[in-house]
């Protein structure tokens, strides 16, 4: 699937457990349609220690979540719709909701 999202966006979580939480895009999977987003989906695993210096234990990292359960975040925080228009012959991202260029 295709996605009008891009590594390093913004973004705000509108479905599931960790719906209204805001963080950065960090992965995008467009093979399986799923997204890591910097804090959220945050899950425990058991590490092994690989090291003397490198401790082993529990530990939480981010999990990956639907491309469906998040939109873009506009600059007030508020989630929006992305669109492509062309500017100065340079294909452009833009925000539906406020008309600005991202």
């Amino acid at each position: 699937m295709k996605t009008k999202l891009k590594k390093n966006d913004t973004v705000v979580v509108i479905a599931g457990k960790d719906k209204g939480k805001t963080g950065r895009v960090l992965r995008i999977d467009g093979e399986k349609n799923r997204v890591l987003v910097e804090g959220v989906n945050m899950v425990k695993k058991a590490q092994k220690q690989r090291s003397q210096s490198e401790s082993g234990g529990i530990i939480e990292k981010e999990a990956s979540v639907s491309i469906s359960n998040v939109m873009f975040a506009a600059k007030d925080g508020k989630p929006t719709r992305l669109g492509h228009r062309i500017e100065g012959g340079e294909k452009v991202r833009y925000s539906k909701k406020t008309g600005d260029t991202v």
